[in-house]
């Protein structure tokens, strides 16, 4: 970092032109972006529902409709009254659109099936061809076509259903980012005292979100990248911009409070603040490494989103901030309500600090049992967590889109996804009627199950339909899948297909890969830690304290979603967690954590590698870092509780977990247990096998004890 300093300082305007055109040039790959995500991707491709799915389709075709729509007659009128203008509409559909012709209670030989008991209601369902994607992609095409002016038309199926959460996505991604960052900007003025410095990290996190975005744009032109990798981009892209900064901010102008030069802090600022930074990066692009085990898409874009979001936020706040702070120079703190607005902020944190830590250091045994046993109470909800996947709940009450699942599953549920059963001789030859007649007898008995209906038999099995009482993807037709499959029946081989399996598959696989995805992110924070910290201890309790972290975020998380407390309050669906996002926010949080702990665990090293003993050590990181990671905390806070104004039950689960987590970690974690097993550890803290103690500096350890002082008040 000193030799990247030297150029930096040597060359600012050509480093910070040569950044922002940079970000820039990967921003213009972000055009069209919307186009080239996927709302799909929430299946694992080699799971038994994926293999009867396809087998199924390579035969019959699709079972699994892409938009249903349901037709209300009005008042005084019948289903044959309105039949023709429905049959119209439906005729307009383009047909390059379709995988076959259109079925409707009028012109369908199981028109039985698509009426209500009432017959007020009666459905026509279709089929689009193409893959996931295209058929998302033309379902608003086919909307405008289907709806009938005068007459009452519902839309839902797999394919309404995915369009209806890409579109609230992108809203709320314009929303949150025009709550945060004015919010943001309000804080760093008031962190900085000044609205210069408080610029720089905003600039410099705006630029990242292009660039990252752009990235995601290269990425999506080679493998499926899910909608929702736009909003990690957008949340962490911004997020750690803005905390890098200020992490480079704050340390700069420090540097320029004990008199050093403009070059002096920057190389200062970048060999302490820049190298954590990028340790920092790597870490939490490790933790994102993780989700690379799972087979579903979406889960993969993830990482991919979070990655680029990282990486170009650690290095644009190593160029170009340092590059903007070199011609800058003292002029950073222009525009501040006074001019040592910062320094006198800081006196006062280091104050209030200083007086927590000795109440730490005095009793460091009693505020880690009570810190730690807080925890484990927040973690308690945990050990009965249900975990699930994204379904119509994750939409408000009362969007017509979920209203019209429910309405399907109660009055129409043959014209669902439903199940689809493959059976077989356990030989694998085909099945006698008798067999056959066998099986329809047992699967309709299963509780749950509406209907089963023998659609043919071709390849040596028979292809069942069954119709379920229960929404497609939900908790409770999940159930009826896993009874389907637990029904034992002599000779032969149940395989289950349809959406619900597919959803019950998807959560089995993110359970079975989720100890691979741990040990990945577990190791690789291992190795980094301990090339950062050169001790063996450091790293273990950095891991262990991110788990604690976790374990309580989702403690509580389970207490709202899943037990149903303040539901009502925070308008959410209670029902199990999404495996998907768990997953998410154990990679973003855990990464936060570590990342946080670095900054932490930095500044007290680097006071122990001065000569100070592990109580100094342990006062001066702690008294130097608090204020910089509570208002990093504080802005993320901000930024991804934004994501929690969202209608959507997931992006509520997100925001809600991030702001949860950052309390969690930046207060409890990070200021009172963190420093309280520090010193609890003593000596311990800092062993390797073959490590030398350092002797003692006396201007570094001198160093330690200087107070930030006004700008102008030394020589320069």
């Amino acid at each position: 970092m000193n030799g990247w300093a030297r150029v930096v300082i040597a060359r600012p305007k050509t480093v910070l032109v040569a950044a922002i055109l940079f970000a820039l040039a990967f921003g213009l790959f972000g055009t069209g972006l919307a186009q080239k995500v996927s709302a799909a991707g929430f299946t694992d491709p080699g799971s038994e529902s994926a293999q009867v799915d396809a087998w199924v389709k390579e035969r019959l075709g699709p079972q699994n409709p892409d938009v249903i729509a349901i037709y209300t007659a009005p008042e005084g009128q019948t289903l044959a009254d309105i039949g023709p203008k429905v049959q119209a509409a439906v005729a307009q559909v383009d047909p390059t659109l379709l995988d076959r012709p259109i079925e409707t209670f009028w012109n369908s030989s199981r028109s039985q099936y698509l009426r209500s008991a009432d017959g007020r209601q009666a459905v026509a369902v279709i089929f689009a061809a193409g893959d996931d994607n295209r058929r998302i992609a033309v379902y608003p095409q086919m909307a405008d076509k289907l709806r009938v002016e005068g007459i009452d038309t519902k839309l839902t199926g797999y394919s309404a259903l995915a369009d209806t959460i890409s579109v609230q996505s992108r809203q709320d991604l314009i929303l949150a980012e025009s709550i945060s960052i004015p919010l943001t900007l309000i804080v760093l003025v008031l962190v900085f005292g000044g609205v210069v410095a408080a610029s720089l990290p905003v600039l410099v996190g705006a630029l990242a979100v292009v660039g990252a975005l752009g990235a995601v744009g290269i990425i999506a032109e080679f493998t499926e990248v899910s909608i929702f990798a736009t909003n990690v981009v957008s949340l962490l892209g911004l997020g750690l911009a803005i905390d890098y900064g200020l992490f480079v901010v704050s340390r700069f102008r420090e540097e320029l409070g004990r008199g050093r030069t403009v070059a002096e802090a920057i190389t200062r600022a970048l060999d302490t603040a820049g190298r954590t930074i990028m340790f920092s990066a790597l870490l939490l692009m490790c933790a994102f490494a993780g989700t690379f085990v799972f087979p579903q898409a979406v889960l993969r874009s993830l990482g991919f989103g979070a990655m680029a979001a990282v990486g170009l936020a650690a290095l644009l706040s190593v160029t170009a901030l340092p590059a903007a702070l070199t011609l800058l120079g003292p002029r950073v703190s222009k525009w501040s309500w006074r001019e040592d607005a910062f320094e006198r902020a800081e006196v006062r944190a280091q104050r209030f600090w200083g007086r927590v830590v000795t109440a730490v250091m005095r009793r460091p045994g009693a505020i880690a049992i009570a810190v730690g046993a807080l925890l484990l109470v927040l973690a308690a909800p945990l050990t009965g967590v249900r975990l699930g996947d994204i379904d119509h709940t994750a939409l408000p009450a009362g969007n017509e889109t979920r209203s019209a699942v429910e309405e399907l599953s109660a009055r129409f549920p043959a014209a669902n996804s439903g199940a689809t059963v493959l059976v077989r001789e356990t030989d694998d030859s085909t099945p006698p009627p008798a067999a056959v007649s066998t099986a329809l007898r047992e699967l309709g008995a299963v509780p749950g199950v509406k209907q089963a209906m023998h659609l043919d038999t071709r390849d040596g099995a028979a292809i069942i339909h069954m119709a379920l009482a229960a929404p497609d993807r939900s908790p409770a037709a999940q159930d009826i899948v896993t009874s389907i499959r637990d029904l034992k029946l002599d000779g032969l081989e149940l395989t289950v297909g349809g959406e619900s399996a597919a959803t019950a598959d998807s959560v089995t696989t993110i359970l079975g890969k989720l100890p691979l995805m741990i040990i990945v992110m577990v190791a690789a924070t291992l190795l980094m830690l301990a090339l950062a910290f050169r001790s063996v201890v450091l790293p273990i309790k950095a891991v262990l304290m991110a788990f604690l972290s976790l374990a309580a975020t989702f403690g509580v998380l389970t207490w709202i979603f899943d037990e149903g407390h303040l539901a009502g309050v925070l308008h959410v669906s209670v029902g199990p967690l999404s495996a998907g996002m768990m997953v998410l926010i154990m990679a973003v949080v855990f990464g936060l954590s570590t990342d946080y702990e670095v900054f932490l665990l930095s500044r007290m090293v680097e006071a122990h590698d001065a000569g100070a003993g592990t109580e100094e050590a342990v006062r001066t990181g702690t008294v130097q870092t608090a204020r910089v990671i509570t208002a990093a905390a504080t802005l993320l806070v901000l930024i991804t509780a934004a994501f929690a104004l969202s209608p959507l039950t997931p992006m509520r689960f997100l925001g809600l977990g991030m702001v949860i987590a950052l309390i969690i970690d930046a207060t409890l974690v990070r200021m009172l247990l963190v420093p309280a097993l520090v010193k609890l550890m003593g000596p311990a803290n800092w062993w390797t096998p073959g490590r030398k103690t350092p002797a003692p500096e006396a201007d570094s350890l001198a160093a330690l004890h200087e107070e930030p002082q006004p700008q102008g008040s030394r020589s320069s």
